[in-house]
């Protein structure tokens, strides 16, 4: 597969829907290749973690226990990427109705969905009716919403009262500046957000957070320890597809990430938000 350098610089400077939906179609099939799974997002590791699936279907359970989804019946995963987590969460309860929202038809349709809904959609639109759902859940997704308080307005106005909105989101510091992320700053093609202007979005679009993860240390770096472990096995699988400076700039960007989480400029939060009662 071959990928413009100019193109990837647009997708990443300009960061709009299309270019989001672009750069997963370029890139997202890297993670697929590597892992032999289905899931986008980095994981959540620990001591007895050892391959990046097996820390996905972590993340994954741990956002389902804290959605509280085990006692919801309706609920929206959007930015669902390839049904990866709906279909670990439809599993193990196969009487919850979930729907799939997600930009980028082409993953909706690459997916066979069983019976979990798929729709394509904006998250700044979300395709419901008011007071239509338990829960809204955004799992390493809302970090490509432009702008983010759109989403958490919809994720208000689609939840019934006292409904939950469950994030999993990567953050940056306030000064994730070219000087201090490097090469992150381009390959890392979302909004950057920090952990002040998104409880501020949220609590001015009518949530109350009770529940503040800070899990960066069991994501980014032992995500880096992996690939660099097993770099030679893991260039293998992605030079079948991708050219050799493409997993370059994928080397670079892991130590760099490494990097960055220890020095504290980026993180990654697990939020659970209820929606606060009309006065």
């Amino acid at each position: 597969m071959s990928i413009n350098l100019v193109d990837l610089l647009l997708w990443t400077f300009r960061r709009n829907e299309n270019d989001v939906v672009k750069l997963y179609d370029s890139l997202s099939p890297i993670m697929e290749i590597s892992t032999g799974g289905d899931m986008l997002n980095f994981g959540f590791w620990n001591n007895s973690t050892s391959h990046p699936v097996d820390a996905q279907k972590q993340l994954c359970k741990m956002v389902g226990e804290m959605a509280e989804i085990s006692s919801a019946q309706v609920i929206a995963d959007v930015g669902s990427g390839i049904l990866g987590p709906a279909k670990i969460w439809n599993l193990e309860y196969p009487s919850l109705q979930i729907s799939s929202v997600n930009v980028n038809f082409s993953q909706l349709r690459s997916v066979d969905s069983g019976n979990i809904s798929k729709l394509n959609s904006t998250a700044r639109m979300l395709p419901f009716a008011d007071l239509s759902l338990d829960r809204v859940i955004a799992l390493e997704s809302a970090q490509h919403f432009k702008p983010i308080g759109d989403f958490f307005s919809e994720s208000n106005r689609v939840l019934k009262d006292n409904g939950i909105l469950a994030l999993a989101i990567p953050t940056a510091t306030d000064d994730s500046s070219l000087r201090n992320l490097g090469i992150l700053k381009f390959t890392w093609s979302s909004e950057h957000y920090s952990q002040n202007h998104l409880t501020e979005e949220i609590s001015k679009n009518g949530f109350e957070i009770t529940q503040f993860n800070e899990i960066g240390k069991n994501v980014y770096s032992p995500l880096a320890e992996y690939y660099l472990n097993n770099r030679d096995e893991l260039r293998k699988k992605i030079l079948t597809k991708y050219s050799s400076y493409v997993e370059k700039i994928l080397f670079e960007s892991m130590k760099k990430m490494q990097s960055s989480s220890e020095k504290g400029l980026i993180d990654y939060l697990m939020l659970k938000c209820k929606k606060l009662p009309l006065d």
